[in-house]
């Protein structure tokens, strides 16, 4: 396959109960870019694909039915079974070191004590490729991070996703169409949606 294919995987859980989560709002990303454009998933192996062209691009977005630890066996599959080289795959995932509504892109680097991220890393045996980290907040005590990362967002948050969603997907089309510097400057430097306190 030519080298304007790119494969766009969302982490996140699959299951009813982790739809509207922290960790699933790669899955959101990707959900509220196939609705933007008109497409449909199907089902595969290792998870659900819908495919997206743009300007003589295929945008080929995954989520992973592996379950966010094991997310690098999906991955790793859709790599090899499209013959996408990995500078053309971008990982979209949550950050709890990240304020909610930061976004971060970066073309390399290390996982961050992110699980997904850990497992691609493992199974690609490398760090070489771009992942976009969205902030989802750090508001838990010792011991709780698993809880608030498999909890849904505050009703004040979950009004500011559309325009986080927004951004990502563009951020990403930009990466593929214009290089991964633009994407990093238009990204990294655009200032946080506007936090909402939560109500007590």
């Amino acid at each position: 396959m030519s080298d304007k294919s790119y494969l766009v995987v969302g982490l996140g859980n699959i299951g009813a109960e982790y739809a509207l989560t922290r960790h699933n709002i790669g899955f959101m990303v990707l959900d509220a870019w196939a609705q933007a454009s008109n497409l449909s998933f199907n089902t595969v192996r290792y998870g659900d694909i819908a495919t997206d062209s743009i300007k003589g691009r295929k945008f080929h977005l995954l989520k992973p039915s592996t379950y966010m630890n094991l997310s690098g066996n999906a991955v790793r599959y859709w790599l090899q079974e499209l013959d996408i080289p990995l500078e053309n795959l971008m990982i979209i995932c949550d950050d709890i070191n990240l304020p909610f509504g930061i976004v971060r892109m970066r073309m390399n680097g290390s996982n961050g004590g992110h699980n997904g991220l850990g497992n691609i890393e493992e199974l690609l045996q490398s760090r070489e490729y771009a992942r976009i980290r969205i902030g989802v907040g750090h508001e838990f005590s010792e011991g709780n991070q698993i809880s608030f990362v498999l909890a849904p967002f505050s009703d004040e948050q979950f009004l500011q996703i559309p325009e986080l969603e927004k951004r990502v997907a563009a951020g990403v089309k930009t990466w593929a169409l214009a290089g991964g510097q633009k994407a990093m400057t238009e990204l990294n430097t655009k200032a946080k949606i506007t936090e909402i306190a939560p109500t007590q």
